[in-house]
């Protein structure tokens, strides 16, 4: 079943399917998982096992993680969610639940760590810190996968008695709106193990049944006791892989522990893991297309690390490789995705050269120039090794200069921003657009929101791509056809149609007059609009929030005059099935306010005023606002 959701209700929704019991705490950007799953256990949703999931919420995440260690001792199939210090606090409990060998899983939206700064942003400072657990790491690079993986990692815990930690980027894949196949429950529900399952069930704290847990060891015992659990982490590649492939029997879409994509002859590969895969992608296809060879070994299951199955997914033909973390370690000779790979070829005749380096901490973002400038420190004559982009470093000079060269292949994919300010609607009237593309188009869609910690309040920049062909583009927006401004502030503080293609459509709500706007748009706009051929429409949305009831809500007026100029939808289409989403999110909050919605959509259609941009905007001259 194709639907458009993001991230984290991907992961929810395979999540829900194995959970017997769901102990959770909220923390950004993990919180709508658990909110989903209480959510759906309040409806009367049911698992594979035809239960409604029992959801306990804890005082704290070191609470969520001993209520999950206490359930799966008693014989429970339990999940939590979590991110970022809510994942630390979990630590003590994970090793537990690995050396009990208790299939648990947690959902992780991969967070950066408080250290110098408190950030809300993705990257995989918390999960790092887990890999010394015991627990299995499994990674997603965007929501499809989350779905898929999601599934594998629950089956896979069954079977391999341990925990496993699914994880995937903190609000980059977590908050990402994409089309993604779901497949139904009961395609899934076969692959089950259900062998390992009742051993799970026979293990569990029964007074009939009685076991010894949680003792203590003196050092005549306890080593052995940590050397004796070998075997079972020996066999989870094995086990993942196996799920992979029946999984991809049954729903079309195969993964390995470490895929390959790339000329099968090329020279300069990169490994990582992740959202930054896509990106790195869409990169070998330009590079491709200008008829160089690269290549990507993307790593799925980081924990165990199977250096077998890196190896049989390596080109031969590999010369020099450049392994990307996400995340830092001060003080250590590298990251750890570095090392690990340093040490599969550790004795090897002929190891190809190895570097490292850092990318994307606190959610930055990640574009195809910066990759370019990998694949050329690759080519370097001494390639520079611990190296950061997306940054520059003019302290300690590790920064490698991006690479401009990169334009997009063109492919039909149209590009579309939206500025508005936190609780003024404009995220979510574009979610909505979102889902109505997406599901009632055979058009592929993607919808990223760029928030500031503020939230309400701050200011918000909606991402939006669609077209025919598969969207892997997981950075922002860098050309888009269609900007919108929805508050006329942002005039003289951004830069506004920085990212707008020649041809473009520019819109902006403000309350001047076709004949007046002129007086209040920055000459550098100005130039922009009339240099590049912009076509340029204003509409008065407070005015028609505020006349109708809404307030300063201006989303659906705004989203009306998105769908009549963009004509991704007939328009009179596009109407009904905006009213038709309005009916979804507002009709349980009574008549009035769903009329109210209905009025603001059919009175934008004729309030959007087209602005002719005269010739002599090209030499507007800068002036010092007054």
């Amino acid at each position: 079943m194709k639907v458009t959701v993001d991230g984290n209700q991907a992961a929810a929704y395979a999540a829900y399917a194995f959970t017997e019991v769901a102990a959770i705490y909220p923390i950004t950007p993990s919180t709508p998982m658990a909110e989903l799953t209480d959510e759906w256990s309040a409806q009367g949703k049911t698992n594979i096992f035809g239960q409604r999931v029992k959801v306990a919420e804890m005082q704290s995440e070191a609470g969520a993680a001993g209520a999950m260690h206490g359930s799966l001792s008693a014989g429970a199939l339990t999940t939590t969610f979590t991110a970022s210090q809510g994942l630390l606090l979990m630590i003590p409990n994970l090793y537990k639940m690995a050396g009990e060998l208790l299939p648990g899983v947690l959902h992780v939206s991969a967070r950066a760590i408080a250290t110098h700064a408190l950030s809300i942003f993705g990257d995989h400072q918390d999960v790092m810190a887990c890999r010394q657990t015991g627990a299995c790491l499994l990674a997603s690079s965007n929501p499809q996968e989350a779905t898929d993986l999601g599934f594998v990692a629950h089956l896979s815990a069954i079977s391999a008695s341990l925990p496993f930690i699914h994880f995937f980027d903190g609000f980059r894949t977590s908050h990402e709106y994409r089309n993604v196949d779901q497949p139904d429950y009961d395609v899934v529900k076969p692959l089950l193990d259900w062998e390992a399952l009742q051993e799970f069930r026979r293990r569990a704290l029964h007074p009939s049944a009685p076991v010894a847990k949680g003792t203590a060891q003196n050092p005549d015992v306890y080593f052995q006791g940590r050397e004796v659990q070998n075997p079972y982490f020996a066999r989870v590649p094995d086990i993942v892989e196996n799920y992979m492939k029946r999984y991809g029997e049954v729903t079309g879409r195969s993964y390995g522990l470490f895929d390959y994509y790339g000329a099968e002859d090329a020279e300069h590969v990169i490994v990582a893991m992740g959202s930054v895969c896509d990106t790195i992608k869409e990169t070998i296809d330009f590079l491709a297309h200008k008829g160089e060879k690269a290549g990507l070994i993307q790593v799925r299951l980081y924990r165990p690390f199977s250096e077998k199955h890196f190896l049989a997914a390596l080109p031969k033909t590999v010369k020099r490789i450049a392994v990307l973390d996400r995340t830092k370690e001060p003080g250590a000779p590298g990251e750890p995705l570095y090392l690990d790979v340093c040490n599969v070829f550790l004795g090897k005749e002929n190891p190809p050269l190895i570097v490292g380096g850092r990318y994307g901490l606190g959610s930055k973002d990640t574009t195809p120039p910066q990759i370019l400038a990998v694949y050329n420190n690759l080519k370097a004559k001494t390639p520079k090794n611990g190296f950061t982009i997306g940054i520059t470093d003019d302290v300690t000079n590790t920064s490698l200069p991006e690479d401009d060269s990169y334009t997009p292949l063109e492919d039909g994919t149209v590009s579309c921003l939206f500025w508005g300010l936190g609780s003024d609607g404009t995220v979510g009237a574009n979610k909505s657009a979102c889902k109505i593309i997406g599901d009632h188009t055979d058009l592929n869609v993607q919808a990223y929101f760029s928030y500031d910690s503020k939230k309400s309040g701050g200011t918000t920049i909606s991402h939006l791509r669609f077209g025919k062909n598969p969207i892997r583009s997981a950075y922002l927006v860098q050309k888009a056809d269609y900007v919108a401004c929805h508050n006329k502030s942002f005039l003289n503080n951004y830069d506004l149609t920085r990212n707008l293609k020649p041809g473009g459509i520019f819109v902006l709500n403000c309350d001047y007059s076709p004949l007046t706007v002129k007086d209040h748009l920055p000459a550098k706009l100005k130039r922009f609009m009339a240099q590049n051929d912009i076509k340029f429409y204003i509409i008065d949305a407070e005015k028609i929030a505020s006349e109708v009831g809404l307030g300063n809500r201006i989303n659906m007026i705004m989203q009306s005059v998105f769908f009549q100029l963009v004509g991704v939808i007939p328009s009179d289409e596009a109407i009904r099935l905006l009213k038709e989403s309005i009916h979804k999110a507002y009709g349980r909050k009574g008549k009035e306010i769903e009329q109210m919605n209905f009025e603001a959509v059919d009175r934008a259609v004729d309030a959007l005023v087209p602005v002719v941009v005269p010739p002599e905007w090209a030499k507007a001259k800068d002036e010092e606002p007054a």
